[in-house]
């Protein structure tokens, strides 16, 4: 399992994408995003445009650690993008994020094929102003924290060069 980490525009994805298309088929695309406003449709047809042919989409907004038991050996990769996004959507939806984040461990920790796992790095900044931010970004640190430990290999991207800090660059 490989997590890939770094802040908004990073270049996270697409490294991603790459590195996932250097592992046999079949590969499989986790797509979190919802559309909510033109901005996030506009950012999700480009992330659909930059994987066609390469990845059969599994579009889960909620459900990521059922969807990835119910891969089952079928593929020989699944890239999940993005955590932050998914926890985004735990939040807006008001789940029960104790109950989503632990079966998505449970998944993690005998996961059906090799997963490349993208999240954002939300600590590094100001402490938010409020308190639905500082939820999220506890939240999220607390998450990546632990995909991190379950994680072989951990590569963070800063302007778009990747850096292991886990384990070795593939």
């Amino acid at each position: 399992m490989t997590l890939v980490i770094g802040g908004g525009r990073s270049g996270k994805s697409s490294w991603a994408e790459h590195y996932a298309q250097s592992l046999p088929s079949p590969r499989a695309y986790l797509a979190t995003a919802e559309g909510f406003d033109d901005e996030m449709k506009a950012r999700i047809a480009a992330h659909q445009e930059r994987r066609v042919g390469a990845f059969t989409t599994i579009e889960e907004a909620i459900e990521i650690g059922q969807a990835i038991a119910n891969l089952s050996g079928e593929y020989s990769v699944c890239l999940i993008d993005c955590l932050t996004v998914w926890l985004g959507n735990l939040l807006y939806h008001e789940k029960d994020l104790k109950k989503y984040l632990t079966d998505f461990y449970d998944v993690l920790a005998n996961p059906p094929c090799e997963l490349v796992i993208v999240t954002n790095e939300t600590g590094l900044g100001i402490i938010p102003g409020d308190q639905m931010s500082r939820v999220f970004r506890d939240e999220a640190g607390w998450m990546n924290q632990r995909v991190a430990q379950l994680a072989d290999r951990v590569i963070l991207l800063v302007a778009g060069i990747p850096l292991a800090i886990k384990g070795e660059l593939p």
